[in-house]
């Protein structure tokens, strides 16, 4: 009945948001390249690719979990360099980053729309041999086509947020018609095994991987350098910096009150924003207009002294951007809810600071703040005030930084260990030692 019903009720469901969905890939960008492969039309080359080798197909959703995966598959192409990736992605951003990352074994594509038709032609193109989900996404379709074509799939750093599990309970007995098709899931954390237990997973499909995101080895390698494009602008390298990172709607104009508390100490201090979504730029540029401080964007280089406040308008360089930083703000935890990622700025060895609303990350912020190895504000004057006394206190900088590695090295060895789990999927082995 769950099946009959999905089938029946998705399609109306999806003619519903496309307007919405179409007119948010058009704000994004670079959607119309590939776009048929969301309804599994795949170019001649890319067909002819796919009858060669043995191919896993890797999903993932947008930047984050693509990165997760290009870890991932450093890992197994290390140990299986025959293999062949299909990473496939739903977000235009994700996949232009995938398709500049590419190599000859493995290839991006994007994720096809979870109706029937498309996923049987994905799979009789791709022929993968095992599927490997990452984080949260479980598409009903995808998995119910290839649990009756006898196709292991795996689901990988499996995060819930407070929200996912109570909305993950609430339907928890319709979940149990996709989650019981899982071969295995590997876990973040210990303290998840209870829900997914309660989803119809039973003790033996239960591993406990930890995080490949927060895994402080096997990380991509060094990325840009981007100090001289700082100096392009005019950027001192005694300029002291504060990066907002991935920045939610109302947290940019929270970072300009703080820029002008910084500068009754720190007049030469400079404010680098990198939103949430590059395609409210300009949106930010208009509402920081009455200001009264210069802006600048990064793709629109411009002569004159240098910009107070640099908007990042540009997607997959936030990791790299990291290391010009003097200090961290993780948006999306002031003004909006869930917070974002804070590992890639601590593995950068850059002091971190956060709102309270993190609850898409609440296990890595509990350990941080357990150990002193970030710091929680609530408004744009307690943020300066942080700031400030980051860029005084060399020593508490330092520890900070120290501290925060410190909370990430319960996931050291989550790459491997994910790989490993993979591997045993995919050849039809166990994985005992990694059991919750």
């Amino acid at each position: 009945m769950t099946r009959f019903l999905y089938q029946l009720l998705f399609p109306l469901a999806f003619l519903v948001i496309l307007p919405c969905y179409l007119a948010r890939m058009f704000r994004r960008g670079g959607y119309r390249r590939d776009f048929g492969q969301r309804f599994a039309h795949y170019s001649p080359e890319l067909r002819a690719r796919f009858e060669h080798g043995e191919w896993i197909w890797v999903h993932a959703v947008s930047v984050g979990e693509l990165l997760i995966a290009l870890k991932l598959l450093d890992e197994l192409h290390r140990r299986h360099p025959a293999w062949r990736f299909a990473l496939s992605s739903t977000t235009s951003t994700a996949h232009a980053l995938a398709l500049a990352e590419q190599t000859d074994w493995w290839v991006p594509i994007y994720t096809p729309v979870d109706l029937s038709p498309f996923v049987r032609r994905a799979l009789d193109a791709i022929r993968p041999r095992a599927i490997v989900l990452t984080e949260s996404e479980m598409w009903p379709n995808f998995i119910w086509t290839a649990q009756r074509r006898r196709i292991p799939v795996v689901l990988i750093n499996a995060r819930v947020s407070p929200r996912s599990a109570r909305r993950y309970l609430r339907f928890a007995s319709v979940l149990r018609q996709v989650t019981r098709h899982l071969q295995a899931v590997g876990l973040q954390e210990k303290s998840h095994a209870g829900l997914w237990a309660r989803l119809g997973l039973s003790a033996q499909r239960l591993h406990l991987t930890g995080s490949v995101k927060y895994d402080p080895a096997g990380d991509l390698p060094p990325g840009r350098d981007f100090r001289p494009v700082l100096a392009a602008f005019g950027f001192m390298p005694s300029d002291p910096i504060l990066l907002g990172g991935s920045t939610h709607e109302g947290e940019e104009e929270i970072l300009a009150q703080c820029l002008r508390i910084l500068r009754t100490r720190f007049p030469a201090a400079r404010l680098l924003i990198a939103p949430r979504h590059v395609e409210r730029t300009a949106k930010i540029a208009a509402s920081l207009a009455p200001s009264g401080y210069r802006i600048a964007r990064r793709t629109d280089p411009q002569a004159g002294p240098a910009p107070d406040i640099l908007l990042l308008d540009t997607t997959g360089e936030l990791r790299d951007w990291y290391a010009c930083a003097d200090a961290v703000f993780m948006g999306k935890s002031l003004a909006g809810s869930g917070g974002q990622n804070p590992v890639e700025a601590i593995l950068a060895g850059r002091p971190v600071l956060f709102g309270p609303r993190m609850g898409n990350f609440a296990a890595l912020r509990t350990a941080l703040l357990a150990v002193g190895g970030a710091v929680e504000i609530h408004d744009a004057e307690q943020l300066a005030a942080e700031t400030i006394r980051l860029w005084t206190d060399p020593a508490y900088r330092a520890k900070l930084v120290e501290n925060a590695g410190c909370a990430l090295r319960p996931h050291l060895g989550a790459t491997l260990r994910t790989a490993e789990l993979v591997e045993n999927v995919v050849m039809g082995s166990d994985s005992p030692q990694t059991r919750v």
